[in-house]
């Protein structure tokens, strides 16, 4: 079967549907799901295109809904073609981009129309946007809303570029009432800053100088200011990349008194460690920071109990003399980790020793991801009328990340040298087969998912104990 060519029907002994994983066929119609039948009910018609992929796993495509393109402006740090194709080899069909680290960021309705027009012929996956709340921008969130923004993204923190200042309390207030009754999102940086205690001051080449630097009170506290938010306005709020295990207890207060609040963690805090950091290897530095094996084993427990719900690759590439390797020093080093062609088998490789399941995959990667961007009408789950997004994937398979097999524009990452378990096999989004075997479709089919108009009131916020 060629690539870009149109698949009919994809058949395995391996589909997971709801919960269950069993043999089956599905079916594809128009860029849609038609039907799922058990293969014993299945015939094959004449001229009907069957890709058979024996046992591997079918499931819904990722839905990565916290990537930093960084087009335009800065594509030489990515752009969207680059990411999209190491999305595609990653079993990732759709992706949501971030409002930074572009110039100009996605803070106004023309910067926002700029960015369209950018990523325009350029998309082998579905992309959806993000746009940013920044100080005296409130008059431009109704028209990105209506322009079809998935939401708005703030810092409470310098987020690492000019141009995209982070919000006081006053904006932050501000913003709230502009997204009352809109059922649009406000996703948190949640760092703020507190007084550098003498700790602080050390050798800039050792990870834990730059880990002292950022410590768990600023996260606690950050989150402890967004549940109050949260709960004063019922505005869907949602917390980006969480790293520290402390501030969930805040979390779970506010959601029983009913904040309709979200959030996330990250492959890299999932599968890295500060001990095992060494010196001068800034390609490890992120903000907030990696921290311990035992903070990173309660964010597991979190996860399993529901309490954290989804899991995202928070790429945030940049170009090699960013990362300051030639120094090592942590202090200067720009802060960002490139995962997002690796999610999949990143959290399946720590996952399946935990006694996750495939479901669970789908619920913290698909699912909920979708369900946060507004996109779960069509993506996230397999069901007869949603979007035919599919990766096929052997998880009892390993590999080693080597350079050569990065489709990032900048190959730089940590886990360089890493052997994984989860070989992405092929992807195919909207009924199309975009990547296979190494190999990509020649044309990008991705599709801008311009998020529709919303319930005027908050939606109830659920949270799932799966196991």
């Amino acid at each position: 079967m060629k690539l870009g060519s149109h698949v009919s029907a994809v058949r395995s002994s391996r589909v997971l549907v709801g919960n269950e994983v069993s043999p089956a066929v599905v079916l594809i119609k128009d860029g849609k799901i038609r039907q799922i039948l058990s293969s014993c009910d299945f015939t094959e018609d004449a001229g009907c295109e069957v890709l058979d992929v024996g046992d591997s796993v079918v499931m819904p495509g990722i839905v990565d809904c916290h990537v930093h393109v960084n087009e335009p402006g800065r594509t030489s740090w990515e752009g969207f073609c680059t990411a999209t194709r190491a999305a595609a080899a990653g079993g990732v069909t759709t992706i949501v981009d971030m409002p930074l680290n572009s110039i100009p960021p996605t803070t106004t309705l023309r910067n926002f129309h700029d960015k369209l027009k950018e990523a325009t012929g350029k998309c082998f996956v579905d992309v959806a946007f993000w746009g940013g709340v920044v100080p005296g921008n409130q008059h431009e969130l109704h028209p990105m809303i209506k322009a079809g923004v998935a939401g708005f993204k703030c810092f409470l923190i310098h987020s690492g570029v000019d141009e995209f200042p982070h919000v006081s309390d006053f904006d932050l207030h501000t913003a709230m009432r502009q997204l009352q009754g809109t059922g649009s999102v406000l996703l948190f940086h949640a760092e703020i800053d507190v007084h550098p205690t003498a700790e602080e001051i050390g050798d800039p080449c050792k990870y834990s100088t730059f880990l002292q630097s950022r410590p768990d009170i600023m996260e606690l506290e950050a989150i402890r200011t967004v549940t109050e938010l949260c709960l004063q306005y019922r505005v869907r709020c949602h917390i980006v990349h969480l790293s520290s295990a402390k501030p969930l207890k805040l979390i779970q207060e506010a959601r029983r008194a009913g904040a309709p609040l979200t959030v996330e963690t990250t492959h890299h805090y999932l599968s890295l460690c500060a001990e095992n950091i060494p010196a001068g290897a800034t390609q490890f530095k992120c903000c907030p920071p990696i921290r311990d094996s035992n903070n990173q084993e309660k964010l597991w427990s979190a996860l399993k109990d529901g309490q954290i719900d989804m899991v995202v690759s928070d790429h945030s590439p940049c170009t090699p003399d960013l990362k300051k390797l030639d120094s090592g020093d942590f202090t200067q080093a720009w802060g960002g980790i490139s995962s997002l062609q690796f999610g999949l088998p990143l959290f399946w490789s720590s996952a399946s020793k935990r006694g996750f399941q495939l479901a669970d995959v789908v619920r913290l990667l698909s699912r909920k991801t979708a369900q946060l961007s507004s996109l779960d009408n069509k993506k996230g789950i397999l069901v007869p009328g949603f979007d035919a997004d599919l990766v096929i994937w052997d998880p009892e398979r390993e590999f080693e990340i080597e350079e050569t097999s990065i489709f990032h524009k900048n190959k730089l990452t940590p886990y360089l040298g890493v052997t994984l378990r989860g070989v992405v096999r092929a992807t195919i989004l909207s009924g199309r087969l975009i990547f296979r075997d190494g190999s990509f479709c020649p044309e990008p089919l991705g599709k801008h998912l311009l998020i529709g108009p919303r319930a005027e009131s908050s939606p109830s916020v659920k949270h799932e104990n799966k196991l």
